[in-house]
């Protein structure tokens, strides 16, 4: 057992203190940060002027309704009435003196439209305002024209009432299903980096340790398997201390500045306002999601020797990760699917779309049960062959990135 602790302390040691570690970190640290005053940000770099959009009114009617309509829907916009021709109008952008040139006419049925002169037209949030402000007055006068009466056109375009009530006492409302989805899409993000990442990180750590030949001296003092699993909990400690510091840095921002961020994004999570239960399962599959491919990332890293065979060795690992992943996307929306159903029962699916349903749904604690017990009976079964491969393909030298070399790496063992 001191033989476990000492690699498992060793490996995770040596991952804590690499470069790649310690600037990943501070990334998303930085991202957190980032992102938690990035209202703040906007605002430093965005200009406090309103930007200046000459208007050629031709019709001499349109642009005291069209200024009025503008103010009311944006700050960041100033219209300005332009008394020279068009050509002028245009020179005077192209001289920065305004930022565009709007001209404004009536076409054939006496209904409004407008060319938009800018020296570029990247900027689309400008036009798009003024656009739909204009689109508000040639309905105003198409409708004048045909003698329907305002008040009914805006009857006509209020948007219908439409509510949705369950029937079923436990299901959840609207609101709950938008915050569990933000919660469940963070989890699903997580799982996903983190598989991803150290998974690539231990099966990169065996063919490092086995091009150098350190193998043979570690499995000289300790067993392939004691080996293999100090190894997979090194790196999970080494990951869930990454996970903690910037969760918990987000954590600390957020409760800092709680008062600033409210609506938006921030309010759609939910966190305050989901169950514990949500984040209980949470940490249940994202764990068992980790030692699920782990155990697969330490067996194919046990049968390569080279660092370059090891990124296709775990290819068919990244697909199932990234199938799921996909899969569990498409479910945020359709939770109820019979594709999310049944993946959920599939082990390398299943800490990602079982969490899922749970986050989104009512979901009976049988199926969540049956879940699980399969997928921990599929870690113990992969443990059990991953331990058999490991102790075979650590000994194993040459090129070697093929998944036929498994048989051999069985074959290796039973002669120990």
């Amino acid at each position: 057992m001191n033989k476990f602790w000492t690699i498992m302390a060793h490996t995770y040691m040596t991952r804590f203190k690499t470069k790649s570690f310690l600037i990943s970190t501070l990334i998303s640290l930085l991202f957190i940060y980032g992102i938690v005053n990035i209202q703040t940000i906007t605002e430093t770099f965005t200009s406090d002027e309103a930007d200046e959009i000459a208007v050629l009114d031709e019709t001499g009617q349109l642009f005291t309704p069209l200024e009025k309509s503008v103010e009311g829907t944006s700050d960041e916009l100033d219209l300005v009435a332009f008394e020279g021709t068009k050509e002028d109008g245009k020179e005077a952008v192209q001289d920065e003196d305004y930022t565009a040139l709007v001209t404004l006419s009536l076409n054939s049925k006496q209904l409004p439209e407008a060319v938009y002169y800018a020296n570029n037209i990247a900027e689309a949030g400008q036009q798009t305002v003024i656009e739909q402000q204009l689109q508000q007055l040639k309905v105003a006068a198409a409708t004048e024209q045909a003698g329907i009466d305002q008040a009914t056109i805006t009857e006509i375009y209020k948007p219908v009432t439409f509510d949705k009530v369950a029937l079923d006492e436990d299901a959840k409302t609207s609101e709950e299903l938008n915050q569990a989805r933000g919660i469940v899409y963070v989890m699903l993000f997580l799982l996903y980096i983190s598989v991803i990442i150290y998974g690539n990180m231990i099966a990169t750590d065996v063919a490092t340790e086995k091009s150098s030949r350190v193998m043979e001296i570690l499995i000289s003092s300790a067993s392939p398997v004691t080996h293999m699993f100090a190894k997979i909990i090194g790196i999970a400690l080494l990951g869930l201390t990454q996970i903690v510091l910037i969760v918990g840095f987000g954590y600390f921002m957020i409760t800092a500045k709680q008062d600033e961020l409210t609506g938006g994004i921030f309010q759609s999570f939910g966190i305050q306002e989901t169950s514990a239960s949500v984040f209980i399962y949470a940490v249940v599959f994202f764990v068992l999601g980790y030692l699920l491919y782990a155990t697969l990332a330490a067996m194919l890293g046990s049968l390569v020797s080279r660092l370059e065979d090891v990124q296709q060795m775990i290819l068919p690992m990244t697909f199932l990760v990234m199938i799921a992943f996909f899969i569990a996307m498409f479910g945020l929306n359709m939770p109820e699917s019979t594709l999310v159903t049944v993946a959920s029962y599939i082990p390398f699916f299943s800490p990602m779309l079982m969490f899922l349903r749970v986050g989104m749904l009512d979901t009976p604690v049988w199926e969540v049960a049956l879940s699980i017990g399969i997928l921990a009976v599929t870690i113990a079964l992969f443990a059990v062959i991953g331990a058999r491969v490991y102790k075979g393909g650590v000994l194993m030298y040459g090129r070697s990135a093929s998944l036929k070399d498994f048989k051999k790496a069985i074959e290796l063992s039973k002669k120990d």
